[in-house]
């Protein structure tokens, strides 16, 4: 899921693309994708684009008039800029914005549609589509550790629900709290002042660290490797490759469609934390340690 790192690199390349020119034309291929009626679709046809800006993981185009087109593309969606009048691609395409200079193509991969587009007209509307997490970047200690302990979470969910955090998913998450040298499951409650620190240096690091790393990485040219799985990253997408700080197999908790990745001995002490469907198979032979797990996969 393209996350605020990429978010912040897409709307500049889009401001930098857009800002001034006329949306002539909205095309869509999937009626799935367009999640709103009032205001209708045409309502933003013939505007100029004001300014782009960031509402948690969506891309906000605000055009003239108060009228306001909003891109989230979940998983698996991602943005393509091609020449003017370019087709939407048959099997991943969403929509595609009409701009004299080019169009921008909304796609996505797999079979589960879920990337939306919601139109808006007025300011209070558009509010109402704002999850209201708190904007770290923007933020002091005192009003990221208020937003954390708001309500009693592990410290993983934490970070990737809307409403507390704006704009952090699952990678990111990982890098965070591998970054912060705390367990994805320890509680909100728990944390005391330091670890809050901590945790709080290590969300504001991580997010500008990545912005920039994929800012230079994109240089002029239109963002398209946009992926939740870099070499570069330290624990997630790295399932039982080494460490980039200490060398242990980096260690997984597998959930519904998701999974959190981290590294046992920079994060829980060496403890192997619980995954729900290895541990309700291997039962009382689930291993506790480090070393416990490593003879398991050796025999």
């Amino acid at each position: 899921m393209p996350e605020l790192p990429d978010i912040v690199v897409y709307i500049e390349h889009l401001d930098r693309l857009l800002k001034g020119q006329t949306l002539r034309k909205i095309r869509i291929s999937s009626p799935f994708v367009l999640r709103s009626w009032d205001p209708p679709l045409e309502t933003a046809e013939n505007r100029g684009v004001v300014s782009l800006r960031r509402m948690g993981k969506r891309i906000v185009f605000c055009l003239e008039d108060d009228i306001f087109v909003l891109i989230h593309l979940m998983v698996a969606g991602r943005l393509r800029w091609r020449p003017p009048g370019a087709g939407i691609p048959g099997k991943v395409g969403l929509a595609a914005f009409d701009f004299p200079a080019g169009t921008l193509l909304v796609t996505e991969a797999g079979t589960k549609k879920r990337a939306s587009l919601h139109l808006a007209r007025g300011e209070p509307a558009l509010r109402k589509l704002d999850p209201g997490g708190l904007e770290v970047l923007e933020a002091d200690l005192e009003s990221f550790s208020r937003a954390l302990h708001s309500e009693t979470h592990t410290l993983k969910r934490a970070l990737s629900d809307p409403r507390i955090f704006s704009g952090i998913g699952n990678a990111f998450s990982d890098e965070i709290l591998h970054a912060a040298r705390l367990s994805p499951l320890r509680r909100t409650d728990q944390m005391g002042a330091e670890e809050t620190q901590r945790l709080f240096e290590a969300v504001r690091g991580t997010l500008s660290h990545w912005t920039d790393h994929l800012r230079q990485e994109a240089g002029s040219k239109f963002p398209e490797r946009v992926t939740a799985f870099r070499k570069e990253m330290k624990t997630h997408g790295r399932y039982r490759q080494p460490c980039a700080d200490c060398g242990t197999p980096i260690q997984r908790i597998v959930y519904a469609e998701n999974e959190t990745n981290y590294c046992p001995v920079c994060q829980t002490g060496g403890r192997i934390l619980s995954d729900r469907a290895l541990s309700r198979l291997l039962k009382a032979d689930w291993p506790r340690t480090v070393e416990e797990l490593e003879d398991l996969y050796r025999k």
